[in-house]
């Protein structure tokens, strides 16, 4: 009894702070104790719910996900007005106490104010730097592509399952960073092979980072998936240490990668009481960026290639443009997306279709912008001549002060990779499957069902 009488005192503790806690933000449905809204949600996160809710609230919004205040901005409007025209007060990332114990304040990816602005502004000069160096990512890119297409050829028309080719398509993203960030293919495949874990775990909308949240001293102790996830966290953090420690062995004066340029800074900033470069923020600083340029790029990637199953003549009208566009020897470059306009819209339709990012400081729900916003339409940027637009109202990769690092290198890889393997292959269903459930699986990365695709040589 004394402890049913505790956990009911906990849970009105909760409810009360919950209570409070949502005065200071935008209106919104009341909040449970752990769970919070999603149970409104059905537990899950889909976008014609969140317009619903604009019925009730407006167009700007609070839900909570468990114990984390998630602001919904619906329409152009009122996202530009949040994320642009304010972008400096919408630049802070909750630090939950399941974060916390898991990265603490550092890197770039979950930490604010001047932590966040140095390591931000330092990753991305380099960043842009070693992308324009003499072995630039987009020949990497382009190198990874054509073994990208090796390996679907060797599948010799068979099919295969969409986690197998996530799980490609993931590695050869992977494999076009590590000259850049300094890390070799050993800590790049290793951290390959947790992400699918560590995705539907760490981000899933299950009741344990929830329960995390509202109990942190009490599950820090119990057993349970979020340990799982500490211990991958700490077994990444692990392997690119030892990559650092390689680098300081090999110093040779003439920085080359990311964590050369890093540790450069740490010495030329050792006296700076204001400077935040140590190797705790360097060693999360590269764990961030392995994870953000993989994930949403490969996934992304995939939604194309189902997309491309599910509308059969937009796949074809892709492979009549390219071939019409390029030589078969050509080597498919980024600029080429000028020539092919149909080819570019595709893709830009599949980043708005799939949205794959389900959870971040702002939510943008673009209804009002695009004709058909609930369809798959290419056309939606494609003028009446045919020629490529781009639209004010898209914005995969957010804006203002956190509009997504890997930007570019996401926008080449996907355009590369799409219009090589369209080239090469004709993506369909093997024989007697007759649809696709285009549903997704929640996480932080909105997730394909697993299906078997097969890749037909063209």
């Amino acid at each position: 009894m004394i402890f049913i009488a505790l956990v009911v005192c906990l849970l009105i503790l909760q409810f009360l702070k919950l209570q409070w806690m949502r005065t200071q933000l935008p209106p919104g449905p009341v909040p449970l104790p752990i769970i919070g809204n999603l149970w409104l949600l059905d537990f899950k996160l889909r976008r014609e719910t969140l317009s619903e809710l604009t019925n009730i609230y407006g167009n700007i919004y609070t839900l909570w996900m468990g114990q984390t205040p998630l602001v919904v901005l619906n329409g152009y409007k009122a996202v530009k007005d949040g994320i642009v025209t304010h972008s400096e007060e919408v630049s802070g990332r909750p630090l939950t106490p399941f974060y916390r114990d898991m990265m603490g304040e550092k890197g770039i990816f979950l930490t604010n104010g001047h932590t966040w602005k140095q390591q931000r502004r330092f990753g991305m000069t380099i960043i842009r730097s070693l992308a324009l160096g003499k072995n630039n990512l987009e020949h990497q890119i382009q190198r990874e592509a054509s073994h990208l297409v090796d390996i679907f050829t060797n599948t010799e028309g068979k099919f295969t399952r969409t986690t197998t080719l996530r799980h490609l398509i993931s590695l050869t993203c992977v494999c076009c960073l590590p000259s850049q960030f300094g890390c070799s293919r050993v800590v790049v495949t290793s951290q390959l092979s947790g992400n699918q874990k560590w995705h539907l775990t760490l981000f899933a909308f299950c009741l344990t980072p929830q329960l995390y949240d509202a109990f942190p001293w009490l599950m820090h102790h119990l057993p349970g998936p979020h340990q799982e996830v500490f211990a991958y966290n700490h077994f990444m953090h692990r392997l690119v240490m030892e990559e650092v420690e390689a680098h300081e062995r090999q110093n040779t004066g003439d920085p080359q990668d990311l964590i050369d340029f890093y540790l450069a800074q740490i010495t030329k900033t050792k006296d700076d009481p204001s400077s935040t470069f140590n190797k705790e923020n360097m060693v999360q600083t590269v764990v961030d960026l392995l994870l953000g340029g993989t994930e949403t790029t490969s996934t992304t990637l995939l939604w194309a290639l189902l997309y491309m199953v599910q509308y059969p003549e937009i796949q074809e009208k892709v492979q009549r443009e390219i071939e019409a566009v390029l030589e078969p020897s050509h080597v498919i470059s980024y600029e080429d997306r000028k020539q092919l306009p149909y080819t570019n819209a595709v893709i830009h339709e599949a980043l708005r279709y799939s949205n794959v990012t389900s959870v971040g400081k702002s939510k943008e729900y673009k209804i009002s912008h695009w004709e058909t916003p609930w369809k798959f339409n290419p056309d939606h940027f494609l003028d009446l001549d045919g020629n490529f637009v781009n639209k004010e109202a898209f914005l995969p990769f957010s804006a203002g002060h956190r509009v997504c690092l890997g930007e570019r290198m996401a926008r080449v890889e996907l355009f590369i990779f799409f219009a090589n393997l369209l080239r090469a292959f004709t993506f369909q269903l093997p024989e007697g499957v007759k649809e696709i459930n285009l549903e997704y699986i929640l996480g932080a990365i909105l997730q394909p069902q697993p299906y078997k695709l097969c890749a037909i040589p063209r």
